[in-house]
């Protein structure tokens, strides 16, 4: 079960984020997570939205270049250590973590973790072995 994640290539200067969340805000695009990795001249813009295949539409016709990237969506608990139960059952499976981010959800107590691996099946075979719930794209949607 993955989630899909949107990631934009854009200008490392002022005003480029909110040009970019303008276009959002005007075709009614709900932002679930960011994540924006950077160097001097451009970034790595990453999001999980509510409707991505929307949001890839308009973003190439705003003419950004982006990418959809399925990438594992996991709840925890919003609690000190969960972060590191999820880590160790990746680690104690040889499983290695290419990037990962995290966001609160309007769920009581809860967050979810954006895991980026090279195997999503098996990783989310092994998480889901270990009590760990995963999140559907459609739950993303829910309000």
């Amino acid at each position: 079960m993955t989630v899909k994640q949107i990631s934009v290539f854009v200008e490392n200067r002022p005003s480029t984020l909110a040009s970019f969340a303008k276009v959002l805000a005007e075709n009614g695009i709900d932002i679930r997570a960011l994540s924006i990795s950077e160097t001097r001249d451009f970034g790595i813009l990453r999001i999980i939205v509510d409707d991505s295949y929307k949001t890839a539409c308009v973003l190439k016709d705003a003419g950004y270049v982006c990418s959809i990237t399925p990438v594992l969506a996991a709840e925890l608990t919003d609690e000190p250590g969960s972060l590191y139960k999820i880590l160790d059952i990746l680690s104690r499976h040889d499983i290695n973590l290419e990037y990962t981010y995290a966001f609160i959800t309007r769920k009581k107590d809860v967050a979810y973790m954006i895991i980026r691996v090279e195997d999503n099946e098996k990783a989310a075979d092994i998480l889901a072995e270990n009590g760990v719930r995963l999140v559907s794209q459609e739950e993303l949607h829910l309000k």
